[in-house]
């Protein structure tokens, strides 16, 4: 053993020698702090250069060493960051005054020519701004270039602690499967349970540790027994609310809500029992410092226990719901929440385990040969999990005869996150067994604690979702709505940093994404960052809603008053509308300080090229405007554009939406509507003409055709007296005589209702009158009918005689008889 200490010792002190400068300089820098006022840079609410020059030297020559260690990095890290951040601020507020004094250089006007003069007084203010924005410009450059500096030295630092994370992992140690190495183990164990007694002896036979567990006995036992009962029935008792809450008829609407808020007292609950016996062991006295530690992980440990049995109840509920995330059966629901709460019990111990053997102080086997059991069974439990999970079986929907998933990206993210937990389960124990425990380690663990951190993105979905059910009461639409998809997302890109930390992330990575994030990116002289895109969504957002507001008040409350015609109210509401969206939008961006000027250059640019491939959206739009303005057609109108006849249903700024009367919808371009004919039925009134063609045959007497023709025309409410119908007896058709009734309606909409019940009223008199309406006559005249005989036989004869016989005479289709077509018959047709 002392000759272990003498090894380590030498390894000890090498590194430390060599640090001896580094300290020196740590020193130096410390110092610089210090430093009076005095030392301060010209600019005194500016960066201390000299300090930074200091302090950046020790960093560079940190690194240049590589015996640092981590604590001593992350710590020059820290204070690096500061100064990084003071330049920044640095940088901003020059390149504010600078922006300042250029724009006062402008406002006096360009620089005179050479041979030009202008006024003394102009000429001195200029010279003044120019002396002002060179002694601007200088500082600007120095927190330029020192920002430079430390964003190389932070990058520097990072790379190293990345680098030296990644050794870490894949550190080669002691394999736990030698049975050499065994009693290590045991030994590192044993050991650690007689430090445990030894601290109890210790304090047992303290007289003043004895005295004081004497005096607190009776509130440690009532904080045991109150623990105790939260620990082993508050829970259950809880669940069995929950079950309650969650099958009342009481509640109505929101009762998945309020279970789950109720269901939150399982966790107040087991807290409540831990944090009471971490307190009676606290109050015992018996404890030392390796049983103080235990204490205090014991709240971690059993909440792993707790949260795991919670998680598990939300996910695969004990009683069947219409609906859960994952659709499993009940047995599988059952495996899946024995596993979860494995898995919790399993994370529970290795935090005890910390607590208890101390892994720092013990030799690598010792670590190997206690750490693999618990790998292997947190593998095993993982393996039957993520079984467990790919039974799942994929809703599906009907929805027009067509049966498809409900949710097929869900079922295919949780097909792929069942192998990936299956591919770790499989890595881990095979990595430890063959010597790599520091990796099997950072898969095994972190696995359970991502498996929990996306059941809780899960359950807070749930619950996102049930709130915005209640809201809503449709459950069927609300569920697959819009507001829960953005949740999901929004919760997905939450839980990237904590998953980030789990896998081995430091959290100054994700500081440093962040700070690089909050920086934002230059377009020109603009700096775009999430500070200003969050200012220029409220500038818009307000211009929106008060525009949309004034919308609403002149549609409703001013324009009804006064004499406009409804579609003249509309184009006024709908100019304001982009006037007010267009002025919004110009608002935000001057709130949010993107100069505009480099876009017109740009636009300016491009507005040929552009002008090419968008002139049709461009001659639709101006189409849009005018049809606004002037309203010759108006939603409601019925009107017809080359072969589409319909009603408007809507006008926007680059189509028309046209309803036909088959009760589709026909998109015609505005610009059809300006350049083209169109006919508008119901543009200044609702009446129209209706016009009824009759026949009737030859002979009849037209003179009382017409009356009774009259008769009913006069007789249908929507046809108008003034001007009266008319009957027109227009001529001698080929097969009938030609009538029309001409009608004037007051409501041209119903044409084809008026036509048609004219029409049944026109046959009924007919009839009764013994008035006919005539069939169309054709006649039918054959050039060559001999083409309709059937082809002639070859003639043949009696073998005896040598007779022929004559071929049979040819068919004539107006024979119908049998008789007609016999050839002996005397007069039969030849």
């Amino acid at each position: 053993m002392s000759a272990f200490l003498t090894h380590r010792n030498r390894g000890f002190i090498a590194p430390v020698l060599a640090l001896v400068p580094v300290i020196a300089l740590l020193f130096a820098a410390l110092i610089a702090l210090s430093a009076p006022a005095s030392a301060q840079t010209p600019e005194s609410d500016g960066p201390n250069y000299t300090v930074w020059n200091a302090l950046a030297a020790l960093a560079e020559q940190t690194l240049d060493s590589g015996d640092a260690t981590e604590a001593m990095l992350s710590s020059l890290r820290a204070e690096v960051v500061e100064m990084r951040t003071a330049f920044l601020s640095a940088k901003t507020a020059q390149q504010d005054r600078i922006a300042a004094i250029r724009e006062q250089i402008a406002a006096l006007g360009p620089a005179p020519e050479e041979g030009q003069t202008e006024a003394s007084e102009i000429t001195a203010r200029r010279n003044e701004l120019n002396t002002s924005l060179a002694a601007r410009e200088a500082p600007l450059l120095a927190a330029d270039e020192a920002f430079t500096r430390a964003d190389g030295i932070i990058r520097s630092i990072d790379r190293e602690l990345r680098n030296r994370q990644a050794d870490a992992l894949l550190q080669f140690g002691p394999t736990p499967l030698n049975p050499t190495i065994w009693l290590e183990g045991v030994d590192a164990l044993v050991t650690s349970a007689l430090t445990v007694n030894a601290e109890v002896q210790n304090a047992w036979n303290d007289p003043v540790s004895y005295a004081e567990m004497i005096t607190d006995l009776p509130i440690t036992l009532g904080a045991l027994a109150l623990a105790a009962l939260l620990l082993l029935r508050g829970r259950g008792w809880m669940e069995q609310l929950t079950t309650q809450l969650l099958f009342s008829t009481r509640i109505l609407r929101g009762r998945t809500v309020v279970a789950f808020f109720v269901s939150l007292s399982q966790l107040l609950v087991a807290f409540a029992g831990l944090f009471l016996l971490t307190t009676a062991i606290s109050l015992t006295r018996m404890t030392g410092p390796t049983l103080d530690a235990v204490n205090q992980a014991l709240v971690p440990a059993g909440m792993a226990i707790f949260v795991a049995r919670w998680l598990s109840l939300q996910l695969f509920p004990i009683h069947d719901t219409q609906r859960y995330a994952i659709n499993l059966g009940a047995a599988d629901r059952r495996s899946a929440r024995t596993q979860a709460l494995i898995l919790g019990l399993l994370m529970g111990i290795q935090t005890l385990y910390v607590a208890f053997v101390a892994p720092d102080t013990q030799t690598a086997a010792a670590q190997a040969v206690i750490m693999f059991p618990l790998i292997v069974l947190t593998s095993l439990a993982l393996l039957r999990f993520a079984r467990v999970i790919l039974r799942h079986e994929p809703r599906q929907v009907t929805v027009e005869g067509l049966t498809t998933d409900a949710t097929p990206f869900f079922d295919r993210i949780l097909r792929l996150g069942g192998r990936f937990v299956t591919g770790l389960a499989i890595a881990a124990p095979l990595l430890g067994a063959a010597g790599y425990m520091t990796a099997a380690q950072a898969i095994a663990f972190p696995a359970v604690a991502s498996l929990g951190l996306i059941a809780l993105v899960m359950v807070v979905h749930k619950l996102i979702t049930a709130v915005y059910v209640a809201i809503v009461g449709d459950e069927d639409r609300a569920s697959d709505g819009l507001v829960p998809a953005l949740a999901g997302l929004a919760l997905s890109l939450l839980a990237l940093p904590p998953l980030a930390l789990i896998w081995g992330a430091r959290a100054t990575d994700l500081w440093e994404i962040w700070a690089r994030f909050s920086e934002g990116v230059s377009l020109g002289e603009t700096r775009l960052s999430p500070t200003s895109i969050l200012w220029f969504f409220v500038a818009f957002a307000i211009g929106y809603l008060m525009t949309r507001a004034l919308q609403g008040a002149l549609g409703t409350s001013v324009l009804p008053k006064t004499k406009m015609e409804k579609g003249a109210q509309k184009a006024i509401v709908s100019g304001v509308g982009y006037v007010g969206i267009t002025a919004a939008a110009l608002a935000a961006f001057s709130t949010a300080g993107i100069d505009l000027s480099g876009l017109a250059i740009v636009a300016g640019a491009l507005s040929v090229g552009i002008g090419f491939g968008l002139q049709n959206i461009v001659s639709n739009f101006v189409s849009g405007i005018i049809l606004l303005i002037e309203r010759p057609v108006s939603e409601g109108d019925w009107v017809e554009v080359g072969a589409t006849s319909g009603t408007i249903e809507r006008i926007s700024v680059r189509s028309t939406v046209i309803q036909s009367f088959n009760r589709s919808k026909v998109i015609v371009p505005n610009a059809d509507l300006i350049s083209g004919a169109v006919t508008n039925y119901t543009k200044s009134s609702t009446t129209g003409r209706l016009i009824v063609p009759v026949g009737v045959a030859y002979g009849s007497d037209t003179r009382k055709v017409a009356q009774i023709l009259q008769e009913i025309a006069e007789s249908e409410p929507l046809v108008t007296t003034n001007p009266p119908p008319s009957v027109l007896f227009r001529g001698f058709g080929a097969d009938s005589m030609d009538f029309e009734i001409r009608a004037i309606l007051r409501d041209v909409n119903y044409i084809m209702s008026v036509a048609s019940e004219i029409n049944h009223k026109i046959a009924a008199r007919f009839k009764a009158e013994e008035i006919e309406i005539p069939y169309a006559q054709r006649d039918i005249w054959l050039r060559n009918p001999e083409a309709l005989a059937p082809p002639a036989l070859p003639a043949t004869g009696d073998e005896g005689t040598g007779e022929e016989i004559a071929p049979p005479p040819p068919m004539d289709p107006a024979l119908n008889s049998p008789e007609d077509l016999d050839p002996d018959f005397p007069d039969s047709p030849r």
